[in-house]
Order: structure tokens, then sequence, then C-alpha cells
């Protein structure tokens, strides 16, 4: 799980290692978009988590300047909004992107309880940020380094 975010009120993630049968091509026909170039086309789209699975989640970098995208770091986005799908079937988006159908999501403090229960021992929401894995995000799905 990629965290994207974590405050006071819960925190989302997105599972970003288990490809569902279908391909960002396969999706971006069936919204009746341009397909996207460079490869992309044939790039696996993930079962993010089993919150809202038949909404689009897109961890991209660069940031960019989408309609709705939430800034995870400085270089890396998630973005929610369509308008980011249209500009990568125009060969306009991000570099590098991850789709998913779906989110990981945890109420407040429900997943500083299991990490407890997983880890034995208190985890202080400070240490969030040393949790959060580097993500290189790259055209080859294969490459995805965490």
């Amino acid at each position: 799980v990629y965290l994207c975010e974590h405050n006071d009120n819960g925190a989302l993630g997105l599972v970003i290692n288990k490809p569902i049968s279908l391909t960002l091509g396969n999706l971006f026909e069936k919204v009746e978009l341009s397909p996207p170039g460079d490869g992309l086309a044939d790039a696996p789209v993930f079962y993010g988590g089993p919150v809202q699975t038949d909404r689009g989640f897109v961890l991209h970098r660069p940031l960019g300047g989408w309609s709705s995208t939430l800034k995870v770091t400085d270089e890396i986005g998630l973005t929610t909004s369509k308008d980011i799908l249209q500009a990568v079937g125009l060969g306009e988006g991000p570099d590098d992107i991850i789709m998913t159908l779906g989110y990981a999501g945890w109420s407040a403090g429900q997943l500083e309880h299991e990490l407890e229960e997983v880890l034995g021992a208190r985890v202080d929401v400070a240490d969030y940020d040393s949790l959060r894995p580097a993500v290189r995000l790259e055209a080859d799905r294969d490459a995805i380094v965490l």
C-alpha cells in the first residue's frame, strides 16, 4: 500500500501491486477517451483497495495542475478527475502514472491501531512520513520500485 495521505481524520492509500484484468487501453476505451500512447495502452490497471472500486485514482509524477489532485509529495500527486486521463490520451499527461480502481481507507486512529497490532508497538503519527515508501513511477510497469 502506498500511503498517500495521513492526518487526524484518517488515512488514504493505494494498493499498487495487484493488477486487475484491465489495461489502460481497455479502460480508456470504456470511458470513450483517446487511447494512451508511449506504450501505456498495455500498462495494467491496479486494484487500489476496497473503497470506491468503480472510481479511478491516478498516482502520477510530476504533480501538475489537474482539477482534483491531492499533493502526496513535492513531485507526486493523486488525481481523481477525468482531465488527467484526457491529457494522457492526447499525449499531454504526466510522465509517469499508475492507475487504480478503488483505494484503501482508514478512519481516524484505525491505521494506527492496525499497525500497533501487527508491529506490537505504538507508532506515533509523526513517524508516518518515514513509513511512506519512495516510489519511482516509470512507464515500464514492471519496474515499479518501493
